[in-house]
């Protein structure tokens, strides 16, 4: 299949994604290949969760535990698992890469230097989520448009070179009131950090509460004073996008295939 055919046949899923509901849409990105979710237990990863669960989607739940969650993120593992009887599997880091990166940088060196934080969270979410998503074709993940200006043209559909998969965004319209009484309605367990100013909860030493018209993802990295910081695990490395068409030509027959 050529580039263009590849790209088109996103675009067609693309627009397929659109007029589905959200568990048409998981249903969908089930059917591409062995479906991957990860959570990081925030509140529409919540209602992911809660709709792969209620529904009995083949889709694989992962989460990766750094080391340095909040205890009510952990716990909230556990209580999900059994609400909705599915496992999340747990993804850590190396012990031997956080000595490492502490002998280099100091425990706390992330907060030094821009260089020092992303090595921080290569260690703890990028190398796990390497892990997660060995043998996945399609990713599955909670990205919405209005969580932050870098994510404000998110699709629901879209072609990951740097991990050679089919990326699914399957709430990128939906808005935080949405999800919001979604949650109420469904009555979907979450953090108990959201109701105490932390709209989106990442590590706790890099997390606060947001200040009254802040942006949703404010108060990650606070002390960065980069708009669109972000760790990595959804912006593309370049050195490793070079010469990315044929694996997305193979994605898409797959996928194909499948379908």
């Amino acid at each position: 299949m050529s580039v263009h055919a590849a790209s088109a046949e996103i675009a067609s899923l693309d627009t397929q994604f659109a007029d589905l509901d959200l568990a048409g849409r998981l249903s969908l990105a089930a059917t591409l290949g062995h479906a991957v979710f990860t959570t990081s237990l925030g509140i529409e990863d919540q209602v992911i969760t809660a709709a792969i669960g209620t529904h009995r989607l083949p889709i694989t739940v992962s989460t990766l535990e750094t080391g340095r969650l909040f205890k009510e993120t952990v716990d909230l593992i556990a209580e999900t698992e059994e609400r909705y009887d599915i496992r999340i599997e747990r993804f850590c880091p190396q012990q031997d890469d956080i000595d490492a990166y502490a002998e280099k940088y100091g425990l706390n060196g992330f907060y030094d230097s821009i260089e020092a934080r992303h090595a921080c969270c290569h260690v703890r979410k990028l190398i796990p989520l390497a892990k997660a998503l060995a043998g996945a074709e399609v990713w599955v993940t909670g990205l919405r448009r209005g969580q932050s200006g870098n994510r404000a043209t998110t699709p629901f559909v879209e072609f990951d070179a740097e991990r050679g998969l089919i990326k699914v965004n399957p709430l990128a319209d939906w808005d935080i009131d949405t999800i919001k009484a979604h949650v109420t309605t469904q009555a979907i367990p979450v953090n108990p950090l959201h109701g105490r100013g932390y709209p989106s909860i990442g590590c706790e030493p890099c997390t606060r509460a947001i200040k009254p018209g802040e942006p949703e993802r404010a108060g990650r990295w606070w002390w960065e004073n980069d708009e669109k910081r972000e760790c990595g695990l959804h912006v593309p490395d370049a050195q490793t996008t070079e010469n990315a068409a044929q694996p997305v030509s193979q994605a898409i027959s797959t996928a194909s295939a499948i379908r």
